[in-house]
């Protein structure tokens, strides 16, 4: 009985560990970046079908005691790889987004500022967050009533599962490009023989063109 209990005990603190583990990976797309006025940044995630994404946006202030200055206002828009309009937010010094993918492919961020005179530089703050680092785990925790243990063996479940769909997602990915591939190397040979019969094709022209030219100079 005491070996029994050793052993699920052993399990358990391995499952804890993985999960731990697996746990302190970066869980999340997150960046500072400056973005001045006038201007705009992109920026792309790479998201699979029917997974789900959160994200947040704000601008910094550059003075600790003041408010925001009215220059620093941003507009922000989300689009889905098939240019389909997810968030948008206009003339905002902050937000979030959230949504669960319908398409497969790079979803695109772009945050962009208004022209001001002069020219304004500021501060943003982005995170956006996909797939089980998109879960709320500690509200989920909260609702389920469960304590820290169960958490992390759903944390861990939750991980494994994205991590086989990640690699059946990849390995679909590795099948289209071979395809392509496989189409790219046949075209190019096709194009290979057809510049080659080209060649030929103007070779022979010329060669024809110089003997009768030869002949009407009574030169052979």
């Amino acid at each position: 009985m005491m070996g029994r209990s050793c052993a699920i005990l052993r399990a358990y603190l391995f499952t804890f560990a993985l999960a731990s583990f697996l746990a302190a990976a970066p869980p999340a797309y997150a960046l500072r970046f400056e973005l001045q006025s006038g201007n705009t940044k992109c920026i792309s995630e790479d998201i699979k079908l029917n997974a789900m994404s959160v994200g947040k946006y704000a601008v910094v202030n550059p003075s600790d005691s003041g408010p925001l200055p009215d220059s620093h206002k941003i507009t922000v828009r989300v689009t889905s790889p098939y240019g389909n309009s997810i968030h948008y937010a206009d003339l905002v010094d902050s937000g979030n987004f959230a949504f669960t993918s319908n398409e497969e492919g790079d979803y695109l961020a772009c945050l962009w500022a208004p022209d001001h005179k002069p020219p304004a530089t500021m501060v943003v703050e982005f995170e956006w967050r996909t797939g089980v680092a998109a879960k709320d785990w500690p509200n989920v925790a909260k609702k389920g009533q469960i304590d820290v243990m169960e958490l992390e063996l759903k944390k861990l479940e939750d991980t494994i599962k994205s991590i086989h769909d990640e690699m059946f997602y990849l390995r679909e990915r590795e099948e289209q490009m071979q395809d392509m591939n496989r189409s790219t190397n046949s075209r190019m040979a096709w194009l290979s023989f057809l510049s080659l019969a080209v060649c030929l094709s103007v070779a022979g022209l010329q060669l024809w063109h110089l003997k009768t030219f030869f002949e009407r100079k009574k030169l052979l």
